[in-house]
């Protein structure tokens, strides 16, 4: 009989907490038992799924006694304070925050790009930040192809990333501007900012706080995980995040410099057979990928792929992905999948 595992979603209300329970039950995982953890105000919520009606607990350090595999999704804060607990009383934990994503000691793992780091934890492994995850899927095949020069990558970012609250405000804000009525603003670019942006019928080139040279954290984010998951220290990429009216799918647009010739034919080719990836690339039939045809879908899509004639070796790829199922929840329980089956 194959072995099964007690497991433990902590933020089990939030979007992407929601999904990885979804997910968990989707692809089988071996759960012996499952707690869903959340906040004090989320306590006693009841959560049906598996042909089961499960019941949130609040999140305690002693919420981690028995649990094999611990999936965090409750923000940076609680991944600090209750990471350590829970691997102090045996559990691995995958944690989807960005407490511990550039910390040299815990592995940072995309399971198509790097599964081999997910082996080196010692307690915990990050999971990567969405749009990081779907551009290290489709650039680690053309890299291990032709070796990557340089990378340039402008984001088209759903309002997912931003939280359920967010997707709630964008649809008031539609209502409200098609009924000429006064538009909330709260959550965008972030609850708390300096000034909040309608983003309906609009869009906003900031995602997270700024921090540096005029970047935001979500460009940063992007560049510096992205060397360390292609273990490519030096590699030069830069990056511009920006928040469209779009429920669900992030999408990537990418301009790739390479040492040595690669067409856009080969990159098909090569993309077509690596895993993750689906090629939607047929522009005399309008086919490319949209955040719509992917939501729900564990996929990472690539398509517009076509020559950058404007230096010796380039290319430009389109690239789309659920930002909360691949993006998160299911490269977090693919991860563990990777350990149980090695």
């Amino acid at each position: 009989m194959a072995k099964k595992y007690s497991v433990a979603v902590v933020g089990a209300t939030g979007m992407v907490g929601q999904k990885m329970f979804e997910v968990l039950l989707e692809r089988n995982f071996p759960i012996s038992d499952l707690k869903l953890l959340a906040s004090s105000r989320s306590a006693d919520t009841r959560i049906k799924g598996g042909g089961k009606e499960y019941v949130v607990e609040e999140l305690a350090a002693n919420s981690f006694e028995g649990v094999d595999f611990a999936f965090f999704s409750a923000g940076e804060s609680i991944s600090k304070e209750f990471a350590a607990e829970a691997v102090a009383r045996g559990a691995i934990v995958i944690d989807n925050s960005n407490a511990f994503r550039m910390d040299q000691e815990i592995p940072l793992v995309v399971p198509e790009v790097n599964p081999e780091s997910a082996f080196a934890h010692k307690g915990i492994i990050a999971n990567p930040n969405c749009s990081t995850i779907q551009m290290v899927v489709a650039l680690q095949p053309l890299q291990k192809a032709a070796g990557i020069k340089r990378v340039v990558a402008a984001t088209y970012q759903s309002v997912s990333g931003a939280g359920k609250e967010a997707v709630e405000e964008l649809y008031e804000q539609c209502r409200a501007v098609l009924d000429n009525s006064p538009v909330p603003t709260e959550r965008i670019p972030h609850k708390g900012a300096l000034k909040n942006y309608q983003l309906a019928f609009n869009c906003v080139p900031q995602i997270d706080v700024f921090v540096e040279d005029g970047y935001c954290k979500e460009e940063m984010k992007m560049i510096r995980e992205t060397r360390k998951i292609m273990e490519l220290p030096e590699l030069p990429i830069t990056s511009t995040t920006v928040r469209l009216p779009v429920v669900s799918g992030h999408s990537i647009a990418l301009n790739v410099e390479f040492n040595q010739p690669l067409s856009a034919d080969q990159a098909r080719d090569i993309l077509g057979k690596a895993p993750g990836i689906v090629i939607v690339d047929d522009p005399k039939q309008l086919a490319y990928p949209m955040p719509i045809d992917a939501e729900n879908d564990d996929a990472v899509f690539v398509g517009r792929i076509r020559p950058d004639h404007s230096v010796k070796y380039g290319l430009n790829l389109w690239v789309v992905s659920d930002n909360i199922r691949k993006g998160a929840a299911t490269n977090s329980i693919q991860i563990a999948e990777l350990l149980i089956n090695n």
